[in-house]
Order: structure tokens, then C-alpha cells, then sequence
């Protein structure tokens, strides 16, 4: 078994070409077979070597390797089929190009973009099926002569057969198509560049390439691509068609309106073990209740037939919890690691190893890291700004009983030194100081925590009073004090 990816670089890595691609790598590695990268960059106009790195260097955080191909963006090819970039095979297109036109296969069309805008309007009018109507299919070789001398740009179309068209799809079971409907295409621009249905077909048998699994969207050019291997003389790979991932109301997930990069879901902080078992399930599932897999439990059990017929409902929920799974999953040291990137460096390890257990629960994202306990590093001043006196008063309570708490809290706080300053003592010492002002222990409390933390939800209250440190608390707390002096003149 041979399969391949061949992402365009005219776009950053999106969320249906990650899944297309773990797929493949699945497939592949499910059958002890080869897993090749190939690069459609033919776009000059589009493309770009930074969307090449995006792509691949994503598909690497993945987890998702391949055999052959380039294995970073502009790098040298790795393979026996080189060059994997189809702007080095142009001489190999020219040619194939050339055997179809001797062949009578394919012919030269000298049709201007108007002419063939007025065709299409006279088969609209006509409530015709919109095709090429052959005009140039049929030109004497004078008329062809006096174009070419003329200097006329030319490209080169298909000559479709009027045949059936038919294939077991690796997904859908047994598909049809009457090419008849579908009229003469071009497969090589006046410029030179092959198309993609011309160029991803002397691809795959250049590269031997066994099985093409895609999206269902390239089900309908099914059709044309067999047309174009029957024609070349080329043995036909087998197609499978995935589903479409579709947003919760079931529309088709739109790269312009939906979030579909995948550097956003990275920088978001998701982890990119929970990403694959999240894509994964996107139009597949084991027959079983389970739902964590690794990579290599996925490759054990992934077949390409099990796939779902119908579309994929991307459910962010899922993926949020899926998250928060393989989050808690994690030790505490590796839960640190992988949070250094959203710290700033001021903040140090042992710090943060510190901050982890305190989150570690409540963290969906890594992202949420600084909403979570961005308090911790923020200075007084700027944490005092997130918050207005009304927000210190407890649910049912008054601005005083705000007031009358952090009077007693400072208080409380003043009197223990660093070495008691552990949120075991705080608690005790607080709940205390509570009773004695005859408050409930949340009415107390709630005070206290919006004036350190700058938040009504935050981690627990008096392991976050120890992070701070005792100087900090009593600071954070005169600033609370404050607001409420000024709130009462």
C-alpha cells in the first residue's frame, strides 16, 4: 500500500486537511504500508514557502510522520520518486500532455474567456447543462494553422468520452458517474501549468501510489481523474471518499466563516495528543465505548472501510473535554513543560511548579493558564484595575460587609509571619476571623479572593494567598480597602 497527502501551500494547515492527512498516515501504518508527502505548489501566485512550513511543521506537532517527501519547508526531498514538489516535474506533465494530443485523446483550444462566457449563456438560456460545445474539437488544420500563426494562446482540453464511469469507493461502496455530462476540460493552461486534475493523476502513477483517500468533496472529480488514468494507459488506484466535517448546525465548515487553522487550535493551547483523537473521530469510531487512544492504538485499529458515510459534526465541547482529559493525564512536572510557552520568563520553573496543582483541574486549554492564575505575576496595580468596588461585596451582601471582611483579613494576615503563611494556617486563621465577625465563611471569603485575585472564580483561595506571599496579599488588600474608602466618601 502506497498513499499520499498533497496539500497546496496557498493556505495555513486547516482542520480538514489534518484530518485527511491522519487518515492517510493511519491507513498506512494500520497496513505496514508507505505514508508520501507530495507538495501541489503550481499556485506561484498564491502559494508561499511560509504556508509550506506551516503546513508541515503542524503535521509534525501532530505527531504525523510520512516516508517520503520534503520533511521541512524548502528542504531537500527524502524518497525514490523525487522530485515531491510538482513546480520541479513540469517536463513530466509536458510530456504526458503530448502522448494525449497525439493520441487524439486531448486537443488545443484557442476559445477567448468571452467566447466561452457567450456559450455559457446560450446554455443557460437553452436550460442546457453548461459544457464546452467542442468548437475547437472540430477546427480544420488551416483554422488551427492561422491561430497558431496569430500568436493566439492555447491550452489543452481533455476529450471526454461519453462512458459510465464506475468504482469501489474505499468508503461509499460502488459509485457511478455518466461522464457524457460532463464536457471536454483543460488540463494544461495557456501558459504552460498543468491543472490539478491532469497533475495529481501523472502524480499518482509516477509515485506509484495504491490507494487515494480524500474528501468527499473531490468525489466528483473521481470521474474525471479515471477518465484521464484510463486514457494515459495508467493502472487505477483505489479512491475513498471521507466525510465532510460539518459545524453544529450541519452546515460544510467554511475556512472564511469557521475557525479551521490549526495553528489557532494550537495557540489556543490544545494539546496535539487530544487533536488526533479528536480528528479521528470525526467520521469514525472503534465499535466500542472508548474514547483515548494514542497515535500507535489508533494506527492498531483504524480501517479505512469503518469510516462514516455521513458528515462529521465538529463539537468544540468535545474537544474542550477531550483536552481537559489528556490535561489531567499529565504529571504535574510535564504539565509545567508544557505550560512554560504561555508563562513569561520572569515567572520561574519552581514557581510554576507551584502554580500547576492549583489550575491543573480547571485548565481546558492551555491558553487559560493567564485567566486561570495570570494574577500571580501581574503586579498589584495592574490586578487592581481588573475590578471595581462593587465587585468586592459578597453575593448578599453590602459594600460595608466588604469592608468589614478585609479589615479583619488584613488583620489576620498581619499577624502571621512567612513561615505560617501556608494555606493551611490561612484557612484556619480566616475561617476564624469569620466566626468572630459573625460573617459565613463564603461571605468572608469572597472579599478576599476578588481583592488578591482580581476575580470572583479563581483557584483556591488560600493556596493562592500563599503563592502571593504575605507582602503581596496585605498589598493587594490595602488596595481593596482603598476602593472601598473612596467608593463610601
Amino acid at each position: 500500500m502506497r498513499v499520499r497527502m498533497a496539500p497546496s501551500p496557498t493556505g495555513p494547515l486547516h482542520i480538514g486537511t489534518a484530518r485527511t492527512s491522519l487518515y492517510n498516515y493511519l491507513t498506512a501504518r494500520h497496513a505496514g504500508g508507505t505514508y508520501v508527502l507530495r507538495i501541489e505548489d503550481t499556485d506561484a501566485a498564491r502559494g508561499s514557502v511560509e504556508f509550506e512550513r506551516d503546513i508541515i511543521d503542524n503535521l509534525h506537532w501532530l505527531g504525523i510522520s510520512w516516508d517520503e517527501g520534503p520533511q521541512v519547508a524548502g528542504g531537500e526531498d527524502v524518497g525514490p520518486f523525487a522530485p515531491y514538489r510538482q513546480s520541479a516535474r513540469m517536463e513530466l506533465y509536458a510530456s504526458e500532455a503530448d502522448r494525449l494530443l497525439d493520441a487524439g485523446a486531448a486537443y488545443r483550444c484557442w476559445c477567448t474567456p468571452e467566447e466561452l462566457e457567450a456559450v455559457r449563456r446560450e446554455q443557460e438560456a437553452a436550460r442546457q447543462p453548461p459544457r464546452y460545445d467542442r468548437r475547437c474539437l472540430n477546427l480544420t488544420d488551416t483554422d488551427r494553422a492561422a491561430l497558431e500563426a496569430a500568436g493566439r494562446p492555447s491550452v489543452i482540453r481533455f476529450k471526454v468520452e461519453p462512458e459510465t464511469i464506475r468504482f469501489d469507493d474505499l468508503v461509499r461502496g460502488e459509485v457511478e458517474f455518466d461522464n457524457a455530462l460532463l464536457g471536454d476540460f483543460v488540463i494544461v493552461r495557456n501558459d504552460g501549468l498543468p491543472l490539478y486534475h491532469f497533475a495529481v493523476v501523472v502524480d499518482d502513477e509516477a509515485m506509484e501510489i495504491s490507494d487515494v483517500i480524500r474528501g468527499e468533496d473531490h468525489l466528483s472529480n473521481t470521474p474525471k481523474h479515471i477518465a484521464l488514468i484510463r486514457a494515459l494507459g495508467y493502472r487505477e488506484p483505489r479512491f475513498g471518499h471521507i466525510p465532510l466535517i460539518l459545524n453544529a448546525d450541519r452546515t460544510k465548515m467554511s475556512k472564511r466563516k469557521s475557525q479551521m487553522a490549526m495553528s489557532a487550535y494550537r495557540e489556543e493551547g490544545y494539546l496535539p495528543e487530544a487533536l488526533v483523537n479528536f480528528l479521528a473521530f470525526l467520521g469514525w469510531s472503534p465499535g466500542t465505548e472508548e474514547e483515548i487512544f494514542t497515535l500507535d492504538e489508533l494506527a492498531a485499529r483504524f480501517e479505512i472501510g469503518k469510516v462514516h458515510h455521513g458528515g462529521a459534526v465538529f463539537d468544540k465541547d468535545r474537544l474542550d473535554h477531550l483536552n481537559g482529559v489528556y490535561i489531567r493525564a499529565l504529571t504535574e512536572e510535564q504539565l509545567a513543560l508544557r505550560l512554560r510557552e504561555w508563562i513569561p520568563e520572569a515567572v520561574g520553573d519552581d514557581d510554576l511548579l507551584r502554580m500547576v496543582p492549583l489550575i491543573k483541574e480547571r485548565l481546558v486549554r492551555l491558553a487559560d493558564v493567564d485567566a486561570l492564575i495570570g494574577f500571580a505575576w501581574e503586579p498589584d496595580a495592574v490586578v487592581a484595575a481588573w475590578y471595581g468596588p462593587q465587585l468586592l461585596a459578597p453575593k448578599k451582601g453590602s459594600l460595608a460587609d466588604a469592608r468589614r471582611a478585609l479589615e479583619r483579613a488584613r488583620a489576620t494576615l498581619a499577624e502571621l509571619d512567612d513561615a505560617d503563611f501556608s494555606a493551611d494556617v490561612l484557612e484556619q486563621r480566616c475561617r476564624e476571623a469569620a466566626d468572630r465577625a459573625g460573617m459565613k465563611a463564603g461571605d468572608f471569603f469572597s472579599p478576599i479572593r476578588v481583592a488578591v485575585t482580581g476575580r470572583i472564580i479563581s483557584p483556591p483561595l488560600f493556596a493562592s494567598l500563599e503563592l502571593l506571599g504575605r507582602e503581596r496579599s496585605l498589598a493587594r488588600i490595602d488596595d481593596a480597602l482603598g476602593k472601598l474608602r473612596e467608593a463610601a466618601a
